[in-house]
């Protein structure tokens, strides 16, 4: 049904359970698996002596966080004898959201898989929710694994 599921990762809990939850599917379903990391860019200004320019570098933090998430899934997929590859993708000035929608056209994607932490009220208000642009921007099914709060 779905030969073809990207998830997506960031290292956090709720990412994990995502990936475990593509893994799961592609092994009943005999599914191909992308696992994206999207590394979100916060433009600095820095002073080159006559004048500030604009500084579009990944910072090295962003870089480990996405090599680990992306390890571990390349990690689990061999574990498990999944079909599955990883993949960075530099957001340059797109939301996540824009960037997860694109990269599931790409990968002609039958199912797209994401953790959410489940905030709700004003601290969803604050943070946003990319859940949720994920879900207003795609037209590919969306399957979201809600993070259970530890006892």
């Amino acid at each position: 049904m779905y030969e073809r599921i990207m998830v997506a990762v960031d290292g956090s809990q709720a990412a994990r359970l995502a990936l475990d939850e593509a893994s799961k599917l592609a092994e009943a379903m005999r599914a191909e698996v992308l696992a994206v990391c999207v590394v979100a860019h916060s433009p600095q200004l820095v002073d080159i002596g006559g004048g500030f320019v604009e500084d579009n570098r990944t910072s090295s933090a962003a870089a480990d966080a996405a090599t680990k998430a992306l390890d571990e899934a390349r990690e689990l997929f061999a574990a498990k004898r999944v079909a599955g590859n990883v993949r960075a993708i530099d957001s340059y000035g797109e939301s996540i959201a824009q960037v997860l929608t694109r990269a599931a056209e790409e990968f002609d994607a039958k199912l797209i898989v994401m953790g959410t932490h489940g905030h709700t009220g004003m601290r969803r208000l604050l943070l946003g929710s990319v859940a949720e642009s994920l879900l207003r921007e795609t037209t590919v099914p969306l399957l979201l694994v809600k993070e259970t709060p530890r006892s």
